[in-house]
């Protein structure tokens, strides 16, 4: 059975062994409608979205060319940031993902995309589709969780440390893609060891990993302001401006599908001979879904459907919409909540729990009895004289 960190209400508890391999079996069905009928129209899409994505980031870095004009920045900036949010998060995310492998183009496969990102590919997917995916929300195992800086949940010991926690978070945020590449090579780990620091495998993945930075800092800093001439400047602060939107968007949707309340995280215990029905539970309780348009769903990757994705990583982003419908239906029939609500809402519910897990979890409970202390003092002053009064008797 699926282990949840100790928690007062467990929402399986009505579930038997049996129930829970019926579940599986039902997703299995649906994954295999999926499976069963994709083709040309899924190929057309992605196709499509790579040849919009790459007309819009040319076009965009041609209109920075005359970038010395506000409106000419403002207009090419924008457009920059919405190419590398489609190419970040419809593109490589899902190709890397394997979404597109089987329609054999070695132009759109995970074994050959490389993305406009600090992290390179290859580390990426080990540390995402191999390990996040594996172990979905089980605390120590699934280090996307918190990225190992943060507290994600009330059974963690709290540390003073973590009272930074929200502004690590920000920090985290404006430069999220280095904070992955640091995040895919280990980085706080392997330093702390001097023998995992000096260890042949580190060493080779930090240069890769470093290879990669400059690429892109050879690109976005160097090679595109120097084509603008005169607006060399202007490009430069484009590129930067155009990254952290970047950056921000991708933390935020990502955050929405792992942090908010109402996801569940587990005990490490829980995977010890997980079923696969078992595993499908897990990630329908440890991810959440935005609601929105269709729009705001392209611009997230389709990771609005983060439940399904979760689910079904590998089947294609343009289908989680329209099986959403019956995964819903799953959810509603086993008693199971299906965390959901709009961007707005799940940005501020994951930041709610940043901010509260930041804190001691006994925090609220002193505070709201100082407070209550004080103001039954305001309310009766005689009360501290008569306890000022009794103290002193006593000496």
């Amino acid at each position: 059975m699926t282990v949840l960190q100790k928690k007062d209400i467990d929402p399986t508890a009505h579930l038997s062994p049996e129930d829970i391999e019926r579940l599986g079996e039902e997703l299995d069905a649906i994954r295999q409608q999926v499976l069963d009928s994709r083709g040309e129209r899924d190929a057309a899409y992605i196709r499509k979205v790579i040849t919009a994505q790459r007309k819009l980031e040319l076009g965009s870095r041609a209109v920075l060319l005359v970038s010395l004009f506000p409106p000419a920045w403002v207009l090419g900036t924008a457009g920059l940031a919405i190419a590398k949010i489609i190419e970040n998060m419809e593109i490589g995310h899902n190709v890397m993902h394997g979404q597109w492998d089987w329609m054999r183009d070695p132009k759109i496969h995970s074994t050959t995309w490389e993305w406009d990102n600090a992290s390179p590919a290859e580390q990426w997917k080990h540390s995402h589709n191999e390990l996040h995916h594996t172990y979905t929300n089980v605390i120590g195992k699934d280090n996307d969780l918190g990225y190992g800086i943060m507290r994600v949940d009330e059974d963690q010991r709290w540390v003073p440390f973590y009272l930074a926690q929200p502004l690590w978070n920000f920090v985290n945020a404006c430069f999220f893609e280095y904070g992955i590449a640091a995040y895919d090579l280990e980085l706080g780990k392997n330093l702390r060891s001097a023998k995992r620091r000096s260890s042949p495998d580190f060493k080779a993945r930090a240069r890769q990993t470093l290879k990669k930075i400059r690429q892109q800092v050879t690109k976005d800093y160097v090679l595109h302001p120097l084509l603008s001439g005169p607006s060399a400047l202007n490009t430069v602060a484009a590129n930067v401006t155009a990254n952290l939107i970047r950056n921000l968007w991708t933390h935020s949707v990502i955050m929405c599908g792992h942090f908010p309340e109402g996801v569940e995280t587990f005990e490490r215990r829980s995977i010890n001979g997980e079923t696969r029905g078992e595993w499908y539970l897990r990630q329908m309780l440890g991810s959440a879904n935005i609601s929105g348009s269709k729009a705001m769903h392209f611009m997230t990757g389709n990771l609005s459907h983060q439940v399904e994705h979760h689910l079904y990583p590998d089947l294609p982003s343009n289908r989680y919409a329209e099986i959403a419908v019956q995964v819903r239906d799953v959810f509603d029939r086993y008693g199971l909540p299906y965390v959901t609500g709009s961007l707005p809402r799940q940005v501020g519910s994951a930041w709610k729990k940043v901010i509260r897990l930041s804190l001691p979890n006994d925090f609220g409970a002193t505070a709201r009895k100082k407070v209550a202390a004080s103001v039954t003092v305001l309310a009766d002053p005689t009360r501290l004289v008569r306890r000022e009064d009794a103290g002193t008797e006593a000496a």
